[in-house]
C-alpha cells in the first residue's frame, strides 16, 4: 500500500517463517512480533510513514495491508476451523478475543487503558488497528481487555489474537469445504 501518508508491505505466512517488523514505532513492532510469535507465523512487515505528524496513519495501514494479507492467505477458507477463541493472562491484565472468518468484518471493541502512551505510540490506536484488520479481513472480530498496566494490556490484546487467529485459521479434517450451512463464507 502506498499514499501520500504511508508506504506498507507485508509477507505473511500462516504456516510460520521469519519474523521481521520494521513500522519505526517501538512498542508497535513488539506487539506485531508477539503477534506474530504467539500466531506461529512468518510476517514480515515494512512500513514507513509520517510520524512527524503521529503514528495513526502508520498503525491503521499496517492493519489495512496486513487485514488484506490475511484474506489472501486464508484463500477459498476449505478445511478451516473458522472460529477461535482465546482468554489470555499477562500479569495483573487479562485479554479475551473471539473471531470468526466470516466474509462479515465486525469489531466489538471493550479496553480502558490507563495511560495514554506505550512509549511512542497511542494506546487508542489499539482499537483503531483492528477495526483496519476486522474490515479488510472480513472477519467478525471481539477483543477485551481489563487491567491496570496498559502495556500488559495491549500485549494481551495481541497474544489473544493471534492465539484466536491461530486456531480459527488451522485446518480440520473433519471440514469439508467451507465451514458454512450456507456452502460459503
Amino acid at each position: 500500500r502506498r499514499t501520500k501518508e504511508t508506504r506498507i508491505s507485508v509477507d505473511l505466512c500462516l504456516e510460520g517463517g521469519e519474523i521481521r517488523i520494521s513500522t519505526g514505532i517501538g512498542f508497535f513492532d513488539h506487539m506485531l512480533t508477539a503477534f506474530a510469535f504467539y500466531g506461529g507465523l512468518g510476517l514480515k512487515i515494512e512500513a514507513e510513514g509520517d510520524l512527524e505528524v503521529d503514528g495513526h496513519h502508520t498503525v491503521e495501514d499496517t492493519g489495512i495491508v496486513f487485514g488484506a494479507a490475511l484474506a489472501q492467505a486464508l484463500g477459498d477458507k476449505k478445511g478451516i476451523r473458522r472460529v477461535g477463541s482465546c482468554f489470555l493472562p499477562m500479569d495483573e491484565s487479562l485479554a479475551f478475543c473471539a473471531l470468526d472468518i466470516s466474509g462479515r468484518p465486525y469489531l466489538a471493541f471493550d479496553a480502558a487503558f490507563p495511560a495514554e502512551m506505550c512509549g511512542g505510540y497511542a494506546s487508542e490506536l489499539t482499537e483503531e488497528f483492528f477495526r483496519a484488520v476486522s474490515v479488510s479481513s472480513g472477519i467478525t472480530l471481539h477483543l477485551k481487555a481489563e487491567g491496570r498496566n496498559t502495556h500488559h494490556m495491549i500485549e494481551a490484546l495481541y497474544k489473544a489474537f493471534a492465539r484466536a487467529l491461530r486456531d480459527a485459521a488451522a485446518l480440520d479434517p473433519r471440514v469439508k469445504g467451507v465451514p458454512s450451512t450456507k456452502g460459503v463464507l
